[in-house]
């Protein structure tokens, strides 16, 4: 398999949650600015939306976007999926938030004027509590880290590099997480 990442971009969510899957893959850095792969190549050649991430399985198929790759990486690690009938469900549904209600505004927000900077850093920062809210017993899930961990990590640790004020149940979350070591493994892998 092959994980087509970007250093600081949300392909960290993936790389991490496959990592903590125990799962075996080969790391391809992608330069989203020139779509060029490191040692040759050109990343719309294999995923022509041209953004990361992108996952080929061992069959050739690939997969795209953080909810479809988390949602696969958690069918194989079902620890990484919140337990009970609707478990697979509620992953997918806070996949889903976080992609939907707090990933799409970043993109937004870092082309915006001043202005409407201002409104968007109000609706991600609400966002961001909504989810605060949830981590009273350590993860999304409760005690038990997730396939949505990741992503929620990735989004959350962008936002304080951007200077966004979260509340302080995000700020020990984000070290909580980068404390793991699939985590620094997954740093390590994409410096």
């Amino acid at each position: 398999m092959k994980l087509f990442c970007a250093p600081g971009f949300s392909s960290l969510a993936d790389h991490i949650a496959m990592l903590e899957a125990g799962l075996q893959f080969d790391v391809v850095k992608v330069d989203i600015s020139t779509k060029q792969l490191e040692g040759g190549g050109r990343y719309t050649d294999i995923n022509p939306k041209g953004y990361v991430p992108a996952l080929v399985l061992d069959d050739g198929e690939m997969l795209t976007e953080n909810v479809a790759i988390l949602t696969w990486v958690a069918d194989r690690a079902p620890s990484l999926a919140p337990p009970g009938p609707l478990g697979r469900y509620r992953l997918i549904e806070m996949l889903s938030f976080i992609a939907s209600e707090i990933h799409k505004r970043f993109p937004i927000y870092l082309s915006a004027t001043p202005q409407t900077q201002a409104a968007l850093r109000g609706d991600i920062l609400r966002w961001f509590s909504f989810v605060a809210d949830r981590l009273q017993h350590g993860y999304l899930f409760g005690n038990a880290f997730s396939a949505a961990d990741p992503y929620l990590f990735v989004m959350a640790r962008g936002a304080q590099e951007l200077g966004f004020s979260l509340p302080d149940a995000l700020r020990d979350y984000i070290s909580r997480i980068e404390s793991r070591p699939c985590v620094r493994e997954a740093l390590r892998r994409e410096a």
